[in-house]
């Protein structure tokens, strides 16, 4: 949707509507999470082909994300071509080589040390799918003038969490990749400068010898993630 001074509210009655009982909403709150317990990152991929048709629709499922102004301030572009992925892990591999090199400082290198996460990005070519998540600063009407987007990156999070949700459920892998900076993801993807890359998702099937870190089992407790009606102190 672009901005349009002349679009005006139009109420209509909600579609697709749900009305479940408490319990049937507990059921299913506790299905999902345990079908979510399941999903883990990994950095193994098997040689084993995924459709087109699969990644473009967990792609539209992201796009049915919620946003500011419902002005949906994404682009994802997919990538299977072995020439583009080369290229992008040559590219990411020469950023994480400064960072490691000094760049990221001793703190954070040592936060990622239980991950095992290093220079060497192989999973960029093994994978048979790359998706790079692009945030649109701003919007283009089709005389070419520019509209404001709201909330952008955390209407961009959201979409990918529904990305990421949506090849969970489509029986897929990945991993979140942030080379920093990505300004050459632009260049690669053929983007236009108002859009900003935010992550690379490796998509594709679980290796037969695919490992994950010990550490990332480690998942904070409800107490310490969850406030319910907070006092005022």
């Amino acid at each position: 949707m672009s901005a349009d001074a002349k679009t005006a509210y139009q109420p209509q009655p909600l579609p697709d509507r749900q009305d479940v009982s408490q319990e049937d909403s507990l059921t299913g709150a506790q299905a999902f999470h345990a079908r979510m317990k399941t999903r883990h990152t990994v950095r193994d991929f098997a040689d084993r082909p995924v459709d087109l048709a699969v990644i473009e629709t967990v792609i539209a499922t992201a796009g049915l994300a919620p946003s500011g102004a419902n002005h949906q301030p994404w682009h994802f572009v997919a990538i299977s071509d072995p020439a583009l992925k080369a290229r992008i892990r040559r590219a990411a591999e020469e950023e994480e080589q400064k960072f490691y090199d000094g760049g990221a400082g001793d703190e954070w290198l040592s936060a990622l040390e239980p991950i095992g996460t290093g220079v060497s990005k192989p999973h960029l070519e093994e994978a048979p799918w790359l998706i790079v998540v692009f945030a649109q600063r701003y919007g283009l009407r089709p005389d070419g003038t520019r509209f404001k987007n709201y909330y952008v990156p955390e209407s961009t999070g959201i979409a990918t969490g529904f990305l990421i949700s949506a090849l969970h459920h489509a029986g897929l892998y990945c991993l979140t990749h942030t080379p920093n900076p990505m300004k050459f993801l632009t260049e690669i993807c053929a983007r236009p400068d108002h859009e900003k890359p935010i992550m690379i998702l490796a998509v594709g099937h679980a290796a037969a010898d695919a490992t994950i870190p010990r550490a990332a089992m480690v998942k904070k407790p409800l107490p310490e993630i969850l406030t319910v009606n907070p006092k005022d102190t």
